[in-house]
């Protein structure tokens, strides 16, 4: 039931992409602009810049997983393992349905939990500043460190999903997986990001993916009901 779990969070993360380009398409473009001319003239001068920017952003959703998923586990330890399990599947399915709601732009809610992180964000943002310029891999690789503890709802719900994931190691690979399915979108918008904001900034677009999201959830949600 954990690969599910896994598969899941990647195709939130995947299907996510219509919010991550518009959250964080001014981002990825401003990292890539501010190369150096030389390096960002040839996508494969560009691309280990962009690579390094997301393994950082990478690290830091796992870290925050293991920490959330470490804490969690406190928790569920005192619970049978049915139980724990029947508690994983359904906030994982309401999670979903919330965030297809949010993505479909039906229903913000999510944004509240965007202002959680508000407090952590004003304190690590200068430390990003100061990176700024780019022009080495190891100051990439850090500021993907920072870009990975930007308030967003999109991440924020799925780390809390990772609070019943029983323990720190699968809090981890939830997030992780998640990061994953957020990187083809990124990736593509520091290469194409003129043509990818026009696509995703479609109103359907942006719908269909809140109604696959939804519907996910609705099978996992499903899912519980059958199993009780």
């Amino acid at each position: 039931m954990m690969e599910i779990s896994y598969i899941a969070a990647f195709a939130v993360g995947f299907l996510g992409g219509v919010h991550c380009v518009g959250m964080c398409g001014g981002i990825v473009g401003a990292l890539s602009f501010g190369l150096p001319e030389e390096k960002r003239a040839r996508v494969r001068h560009n691309l280990p810049f962009l690579l390094l920017y997301n393994l950082g952003r990478l690290t830091s959703y796992s870290l925050a997983g293991a920490i959330v998923g470490g804490l969690g586990a406190m928790t569920i330890d005192l619970l049978v393992v049915r139980q724990a399990q029947l508690y994983l599947q359904l906030t994982a399915g309401l999670f979903m349905i919330l965030l297809g709601l949010y993505l479909g732009g039906w229903w913000r809610v999510l944004v509240r939990v965007e202002q959680m992180g508000q407090g952590i964000w004003h304190r690590l943002e200068p430390y990003g500043r100061h990176l700024l310029p780019v022009r080495h891999y190891r100051q990439a690789f850090m500021l993907g460190l920072v870009w990975g503890w930007l308030p967003c709802g999109l991440v924020y719900s799925v780390l809390i999903w990772t609070l019943f994931s029983g323990s720190a190691a699968t809090g981890a690979l939830l997030m992780l997986s998640f990061g994953l399915g957020t990187l083809p979108n990124l990736l593509a918008m520091g290469v194409f990001a003129t043509v990818l904001q026009k696509w995703v900034q479609q109103h359907w677009v942006r719908q269909l993916s809140g109604l696959i999201v939804m519907a996910m959830g609705g099978v996992m949600l499903w899912r519980v009901v059958a199993d009780l």
